[in-house]
């Protein structure tokens, strides 16, 4: 189920207020905040459980969530048996 649209898009305010303050790296864990054209070009480091994954921010991802782009699993692949 999808946001209300007369509430708009969720963004942080913490999020929105460093964005416009710093220029440089912004470390955040908050997946569930949607990208909005004010975060183009710059990068987010953001939480996944354990470490932080780094994103630069595009046109393209306007209008996603950050925990999209962040993946939270390993992929697993089965290992050859040596002989």
């Amino acid at each position: 189920m999808s946001r209300a649209k007369w509430k708009g898009p969720f963004v942080s305010d913490d999020l929105l207020q460093e964005c416009c303050t710093t220029k440089s790296e912004i470390y955040t864990s908050v997946r569930k905040s949607v990208i909005v054209p004010q975060f183009v070009g710059l990068i987010i480091n953001v939480h996944n459980g354990k470490g932080f994954s780094k994103l630069k921010i595009t046109e393209a991802m306007v209008g996603h969530k950050l925990g999209e782009f962040s993946p939270t699993r390993k992929r697993f692949s089965f290992k050859k048996k040596k002989k």
